[in-house]
């Protein structure tokens, strides 16, 4: 990173904020009219040749204004160190979205909404799978049709149902069998563990529970407890559309939306950077150490913990021209408001 002087970096910040603010190239003029210090417009352009030089400008035209580079917004990101507020009425905004939620699965696609909402960018939330995944109940219901409504209830509270097609009509009293079975075997276990153990009991049993753990085992294959995939993080994304009206560069755009398109890649993307220890939010401007496609796009996020337990991670992630500050309020209240919300006694 390079290192300058205190005027260089009031004249770095001024142009990456008026650059955020019109889109424009920003000519040492424009500068000169606004500075607190009543330097020249040449003094001016002296300062921005040494920060062009320094890899911290780049000019789109010979006859332009300068532009932030990627290492410009980087050295400015670095150096924002204003308080994480944000206004009352904003405050008061986001608890209106907020209200009623109490499921981490809820409040993390209600984050991605808001975060896109309040940025030029693509709000994403991801809620990970962990211990609030662990079985609670599970109850079996005979329907028409050779059909069983499985219905799977998890710690956190979040409750699945989806209906079984079977091979055989099975009766009422041996899916209650059933339920009580894995009740009372696999409460409190996590539901990707109770597959696995479930998987190396049917192949086990061989004695009076034979019946019973056939009807385990077609509940089971039939997808009772889901599937694998299902237990992966829960990713939510919104706002694509923001960066189809403000990013130029169809290129860098397409890149941006196919790597959106895969879930697996966010969580990998957000992973990367958003670290359990962290104690704020984190901004990464470049993406290009885990998604060489990436490098001119940035990433503003936190962790969603509650307590010492990481339950998922938000951020927003969009072109280099974002009002930082702002994001970085709004990242980090929401990340706050999730910490209040979930980190109760169970």
């Amino acid at each position: 990173m390079a290192n300058i002087g205190r005027r260089e970096q009031e004249i770095l910040t001024a142009i990456v904020e008026t650059y955020i603010s019109t889109g424009e190239p920003v000519g040492s003029r424009t500068l000169a009219r606004h500075n607190r210090e009543g330097l020249s417009a040449a003094t001016i352009r002296n300062v921005m040749a040494d920060l062009a030089e320094a890899g911290l400008l780049a000019q789109p035209h010979t006859s332009s204004g300068r532009v932030p580079s990627v290492e410009g917004y980087r050295y400015y990101a670095e150096r924002l160190n204003g308080p994480a507020t944000l206004k009352p009425d904003e405050e008061k905004t986001i608890q209106q979205y907020f209200h009623g939620v109490g499921e981490v699965q809820d409040f993390m696609e209600r984050t991605s909404h808001v975060l896109s909402l309040i940025s030029s960018g693509v709000g994403v939330a991801v809620a990970s799978a962990g211990p609030r995944n662990a079985l609670e109940h599970v109850h079996f219901q005979r329907l028409a049709g050779q059909r069983v409504l499985a219905i799977i209830v998890t710690r956190s509270g979040v409750v699945r149902d989806r209906v079984l097609r079977m091979g055989r009509d099975v009766e009422q009293a041996e899916l209650d069998l059933a339920a009580r079975y894995l009740n009372d075997n696999f409460r409190g276990w996590l539901i990707e563990d109770t597959r696995r153990e479930l998987e190396q009991r049917i192949q086990n049993e061989r004695s009076e529970y034979d019946r019973m753990m056939r009807s385990v085992a077609e509940l089971y294959q039939q997808g009772a407890l889901g599937t694998p995939q299902e237990e992966a993080a829960e990713v939510y994304v919104e706002g694509t559309a923001n960066l189809v009206r403000g990013e130029a560069d169809n290129q860098r755009l397409s890149q941006l939306l196919k790597a959106l398109e895969e879930k697996s890649r966010i969580v990998e993307l957000l992973s990367s950077y958003l670290d359990t220890r962290q104690e704020a939010v984190r901004v990464i401007v470049g993406l290009e150490d885990a998604m060489p496609d990436l490098g001119s796009f940035v990433l503003i996020g936190a962790p969603a913990r509650s307590g010492e337990e990481l339950l998922g991670r938000l951020a927003v992630i969009g072109p280099t021209r974002m009002d930082y500050q702002h994001t970085i309020n709004a990242v980090s209240y929401i990340a706050r408001m999730f910490d209040k919300l979930f980190n109760e006694p169970e």
